[in-house]
């Protein structure tokens, strides 16, 4: 090994530092990657927006995803406007190759209770599919855009 080699070699070994999953600098690479303490399920959810359209209606979509899984669990959150008895919470579904959000009406009003939202992946991002009130999933066809 030439004296070049040994130098830098030494000097890439005292730069040498540790991170945790947080971006915090640790002391050793066991700290490293050793498994969190504790880890709340606001750790494992982010929120994604989506914005569906049919031509004549636009709702506004806030979906909370896990995003370690793929496709991305939905995990929660809510129809804001757009929509009949709004807010609706999401209660369930994926977001990958296809889309399926189930909610559940939250506000006031003689509408629908539930609604179910499918379809599938197209460029640019976005989901074409149909979506339906009380069960049905194809009574209105819509385009919903990926907005994240």
């Amino acid at each position: 090994m030439t004296t070049q080699a040994r130098k830098q070699k030494s000097r890439s070994q005292a730069e040498h530092r540790f991170h945790n999953p947080q971006g915090a600098e640790v002391k050793t690479r066991d700290e490293a990657f050793a498994a969190p303490r504790e880890v709340s399920a606001e750790a494992v959810t982010v929120e994604c927006t989506l914005e569906l359209n049919n031509g004549s209606v636009t709702f506004a979509i806030t979906a909370k995803v896990n995003p370690n899984t793929h496709p991305y669990v939905v995990t929660g959150g809510q129809i804001t406007s757009g929509i009949c008895g709004a807010p609706w919470d999401i209660t369930g579904g994926f977001i990958g190759d296809s889309l399926r959000l189930d909610a559940k009406r939250a506000g006031q009003g003689s509408c629908a209770s539930t609604i179910t939202v499918v379809g599938e992946y197209q460029n640019p991002p976005s989901y074409r599919g149909t979506y339906g009130f009380d069960g049905a999933t194809s009574s209105f066809k819509h385009t919903t855009r990926y907005l994240c």
